[in-house]
């Protein structure tokens, strides 16, 4: 279904094997509030579908196990190179493959959690404002959560993504650390403008082109950000601010989330 301003969008779900902390995660069942266990991938593109007006859905991998299973439970599959070294990269890989689409999504096939209104709104964004060319959403941290970040951070684990933006709503920044640094005085008092970065991203075609081409840059190997590259090369990221969904939005990164994970599925009912 076209936006506003004519377009449409299309969802690519990048997905890899080959991964440091858990190898071979995109397979690993994940079980839903009535028991039934299915693959992280497929809880990824189950996700992707639920957005509305989205005219396809479209894995996007390199190994060959992860497109058995994927075409296994009817999603349609791109195969792209080995050599991808990010999401982004992956989707712009898949790019051939999602047809004539002006937007494309990449819903991290890590996060199975990712609210459909969080898409929504990007898509959103970009149709409000056609000059818009990547959008990615982020949360206004409530104190518990900063006070968290704050403890994750002195205790030297990477609690999540911060962002800092511009007056325009434009991000200055992207940090596994905290940003902005807040006195500890102040830490608490509401309406702070720290904000919690949620990996998932809306581009042009374009802009993925031009990503692709352009190469990897130090901040963005330094924090493991991909995003940075698009703010290191010159290139504007709009952050768009969404609520709170009322639960944790964990992602699989390690073994140890599988736990939080299902209970969110248990939570919200989702089989």
């Amino acid at each position: 279904m076209p936006d506003a301003s004519g377009r449409t969008a299309a969802i690519v779900v990048p997905a890899r094997y080959a991964s440091t902390r858990y190898p071979g995660k995109p397979l690993a069942l994940l079980k839903g509030a009535g028991g039934l266990s299915k693959p992280l991938i497929q809880r990824s593109w189950e996700a992707a579908i639920a957005v509305p007006g989205i005219a396809r859905v479209i894995v996007a991998t390199d190994d060959a196990r992860i497109a058995e299973v994927a075409r296994g439970f009817g999603a349609e599959v791109a195969m792209t190179p080995e050599s991808s070294r990010n999401g982004t990269e992956r989707c712009a890989a898949a790019l051939d493959a999602v047809g004539d689409a002006d937007i494309i999504v990449n819903l991290q096939g890590d996060a199975p959690l990712t609210p459909a209104p969080f898409v929504s709104a990007l898509l959103g964004a970009m149709a409000a404002d056609p000059l818009v060319e990547v959008a990615t959403p982020a949360l206004r941290v409530t104190p518990e959560i900063h006070r968290r970040l704050l403890a994750d951070q002195r205790a030297g684990r990477v609690g999540g993504t911060t962002a800092a933006i511009g007056a325009n709503g434009d991000a200055l920044y992207f940090s596994k650390s905290v940003i902005p640094h807040i006195a500890a005085s102040a830490v608490g008092d509401p309406g702070l403008p720290v904000f919690l970065h949620i990996g998932v991203y809306a581009y042009t075609r374009a802009a993925l082109e031009a990503y692709a081409s352009l190469p990897p840059t130090q901040l963005e190997l330094l924090e493991g950000l991909e995003q940075l590259r698009f703010l290191e090369h010159g290139k504007s990221v709009r952050v768009v601010e969404v609520a709170a969904p009322g639960y944790d939005i964990w992602e699989l990164n390690n073994p140890e989330d599988v736990g939080p994970i299902e209970a969110a599925f248990l939570a919200r009912g989702l089989d």
